[in-house]
């Protein structure tokens, strides 16, 4: 098999809040579909998610506030974790922050190479955003 692409369905309690938490992060409504919609999808750049109310997957947002550390439980959110690699981890982490995101991990350089912080969507999809520690030295 030779892949093309492969693009991941996040279950979701709402449509339309997850499309504005998206924008929140800077990402963009590209469409939705049904009459009342039920599905639909978001993009960055080249990537993009589809969203699905209340199918296809599950979700669940946990009350542990860190996804890493000594309080964390990653396996109490019970959507979909995912890394998300961008150019500034820093910076993403700032505009999440002024955003009002939930940021369960702060930009830290991980002892797999990667710096990383984490941001948690309302239904407990989980985004890694990632950059390579060596990546552009």
């Amino acid at each position: 098999m030779i892949s093309h692409g492969i693009t991941t369905i996040l279950n979701v309690s709402s449509l339309e809040e997850s499309f504005a938490w998206f924008e929140k992060w800077g990402w963009k409504k590209l469409w939705d579909y049904g009459d009342p919609p039920g599905f639909g999808a978001v993009g960055s750049g080249v990537s993009e998610l589809f969203l699905c109310l209340d199918g296809q997957g599950g979700r669940g947002r946990s009350s542990v506030p860190r996804t890493f550390g000594p309080d964390d439980n990653d396996a109490q959110d019970k959507g979909v974790w995912m890394s998300v690699w961008v150019a500034d981890v820093d910076e993403v982490h700032r505009e999440c922050v002024a955003q009002g995101l939930d940021v369960t991990w702060p930009p830290t350089d991980m002892p797999w190479g990667v710096r990383e912080a984490h941001v948690r969507h309302p239904d407990g999809h989980v985004f890694r955003i990632s950059r390579g520690i060596d990546e552009g030295k």
